[in-house]
């Protein structure tokens, strides 16, 4: 019988309780499943593997140093973890709680009831700020900060091996991945993500609360942690520690960042659903059935017309990553100018973000598209973007270097697309039974900061005109 410790998006040995538990009680057979129907999935893309094979590689390393290296599998998880038991014997399993898609959200109910089935104890381990079964967000707050505060747990000195052959780590090909386009994307594994975190505390982000928001400085300015912690090569608890340890507003900047990125992974984890559906259910068939191919087309290949979003699609496609108000300005944009539904939309960024982390993501698509009914309407003018993040032209003349000759006109005019948009908001809005639908939310899933909104108040904010910053 042996402990196995199921990996998933936290692919690191220093912070991991369930890895330390199991190395106290028995031999350990460390374990990543690649799982096609993960792989298959809308959102799954060939720089995900990338990087993932590249954590996997380095933990392996790390593994092996202890005494038992990683084991991969390809395989459906379910049948992966029957067959070593049939052949081996599970003791216990041991993993992270992970808040993922709809799909690794299936797979965990079924090989819950199979363990529970197999007299299999299953050992979950919250793995950072979000609470599973959170009864209320009252206090919410105190719970992450008690867990942030709390010790980090240090990897183990050893493992008992069991003696398993590892199996190779495969390329994105051998599991029909297709190509991976994304030439600037990031090295994934622990030691680059330990590297980065030294860079930006040693004085790469200085300037972070400054310069977070232009495409031009927020290449170096901001962490590029966001892939690290989204396949948990470093734990958050471990960036807020190492945090705190500083003085300045950057570092108090980025610490609110990380607080807000657990608020809303939380939303996805309390109603798993808004992956697929709108927050606000009044909002059904605001955008579903006006979906226009051609506008997203041109969206998702650069080619709008507007030289600033096409700019940020283009150095996303190519690097992987772009800066979190340039995302929040391209959602935006096919949100209102194009009238883009925020799902297909959604599964594109998710392809093309290597730090792709559905919590985030689909709680802000849809915050980004107006459909969660609490939060401050954003319509970012990319003519005002250029001007306040790229006034020299760098950034766009580096990626649309057609620009002087055979660049295309506006796809749509900013001031009649937004106006169109902020009718058919405010139609929906007045349709009886919404305002009872955004309550709901807020109550569910609204910060606790400041008064609750009054339907006026919250009126206004969501039909006016904005254009800053995010919170995300």
């Amino acid at each position: 019988m042996m402990e196995v410790v199921w990996f998933k998006r936290d692919l690191r040995v220093a912070d991991h309780a369930p890895l330390v538990e199991a190395s106290r009680r028995g031999a350990v057979l460390p374990l990543y499943i690649v799982e096609p129907e993960v792989l298959a999935g809308e959102d799954y893309s060939a720089c995900h593997w990338t990087f993932t094979a590249g954590c996997l590689r380095d933990l392996r390393r790390e593994l092996a140093a202890l005494g038992q290296p990683l084991v991969v599998r390809v395989g459906e998880a379910l049948a992966v973890l029957q067959q070593i038991h049939a052949e081996h014997g599970i003791a216990r399993l041991w993993s992270h709680e992970e808040t993922g898609n709809a799909i690794t959200y299936r797979r965990d109910l079924a090989v819950g009831r199979w363990a529970r089935a197999a007299g299999i104890a299953w050992q979950e381990t919250p793995n950072g700020g979000v609470v599973r079964r959170l009864q209320g967000r009252d206090g919410w707050a105190r719970q992450w900060e008690a867990r942030m505060g709390a010790a980090i747990v240090p990897a183990p000195e050893g493992l008992r091996g069991v003696g398993l052959e590892p199996g190779a780590i495969p390329e994105g090909r051998e599991l029909g991945l297709g190509p991976d386009r994304t030439q600037g994307a990031q090295a994934g594994g622990a030691r680059a993500g330990r590297t980065l975190l030294d860079s930006f505390l040693a004085g790469r982000g200085a300037r972070y609360h400054l310069e977070m928001s232009s495409p031009v400085t927020a290449v170096n300015s901001c962490s590029r942690l966001s892939p690290h912690l989204a396949y948990g090569t470093i734990s958050t608890r471990m960036v807020v520690q190492r945090l705190r340890e500083q003085k300045g507003r950057a570092w108090s900047a980025f610490d609110a960042r990380l607080h807000w990125r657990d608020h809303f992974m939380q939303k996805l984890e309390d109603e798993p659903a808004i992956e697929l559906q709108n927050f606000v259910r009044g909002f059904d068939g605001l955008r579903e059935n006006d979906f226009d191919g051609e506008r997203f087309a041109a969206w998702a290949e650069g080619r709008t017309g507007y030289p600033m979003v096409d700019a940020c699609m283009r150095c996303l496609r190519e690097m992987g990553w772009i800066n979190f108000r340039m995302r929040a300005m391209l959602m935006s944009f096919a949100a209102y100018h194009l009238w883009l539904h925020w799902r297909p939309v959604g599964l594109h960024l998710a392809r093309l973000f290597v730090d792709y982390e559905p919590g985030i993501h689909w709680s802000q698509c849809q915050m980004q598209s107006g459909t969660t009914g609490i939060n401050t309407l954003r319509i970012y003018n990319p003519l005002k973007q250029a001007e306040d993040h790229d006034p020299e032209g760098v950034f766009v003349r580096r990626w649309i270097p057609e620009l002087d000759g055979g660049y295309p006109a506006p796809i749509v005019e900013h001031t009649e697309a937004v106006r169109a948009a902020r009718a058919r908001l405010g139609e929906f809005r007045r349709r009886e039974g919404v305002w009872a639908d955004i309550q709901q939310v807020a109550r569910k899933h609204g910060s606790r900061k400041g008064r609750a909104p009054r339907p006026k108040r919250m009126a206004k904010q969501q039909l006016g005109l904005f254009d800053g910053e995010a919170a995300g």
